[in-house]
């Protein structure tokens, strides 16, 4: 019965994760076929990847998200990743010590972010499935690239992996959520909707 109010609100969600799983895509596609991993190739892509991001989850998050906490969130989110990405291009030439910084700071406070959104609303919002995980990637990535060996190469690389993977859950978790939306019966049980 409660879950009747919670594919309205996800109904036009659904965009924010493709739009967020096609900027990951792209920043995966240019580190793996590019064979240039030096940290200011690493600065350039993470900071175009979390400029655009960034200004997408924010955006969009705000036009969709109908929790009021939980859209303030989204849009610090997005402010976060557009004062990193900017940082990231601006100082692009500063080396492996500060794409390691960068993407650590980042991942710890937007998977954070996400994290608690997905923990906060997941009796609410067939969303919050896909928040908890992409959440828990990102503060991952946080974890790793905070431990990991000085070697820009293997930082460069380990970011696209996350790209790949976040690319490819957002893009599951986006289509899910709209088809759960088009088809109202599996609207009613939102976790066994692939997302």
């Amino acid at each position: 019965m409660a879950a009747a109010p919670t594919a309205p609100k996800s109904s036009g969600y659904w965009a924010v994760p493709i739009a967020r799983a096609v900027v990951a895509l792209v920043a995966a596609g240019v580190v793996t076929f590019n064979s240039n991993h030096s940290a200011t190739f690493g600065l350039v892509v993470f900071g175009a990847y979390a400029v655009v991001g960034g200004l997408l989850v924010g955006i969009l998050s705000w036009r969709s998200v109908a929790d009021r906490t939980v859209r303030r969130l989204f849009v610090a989110h997005g402010v976060i990743g557009v004062i990193a990405g900017v940082l990231a291009l601006a100082l692009s030439t500063s080396g492996l010590g500060l794409f390691l910084y960068l993407v650590s700071v980042w991942a710890a406070l937007t998977g954070f972010i996400e994290l608690y959104c997905g923990l906060r609303s997941r009796s609410k919002d067939p969303s919050s499935r896909d928040w908890i995980i992409v959440g828990a990637f990102t503060a991952v990535l946080a974890l790793v690239f905070l431990l990991i060996p000085s070697d820009s190469v293997l930082a460069v690389g380990l970011f696209g992996a996350y790209a790949v993977i976040v690319g490819v859950y957002l893009a599951i978790g986006g289509f899910s959520l709209k088809w759960a939306a088009q088809h109202p019966s599996t609207a009613e049980h939102p976790m066994e909707s692939g997302s």
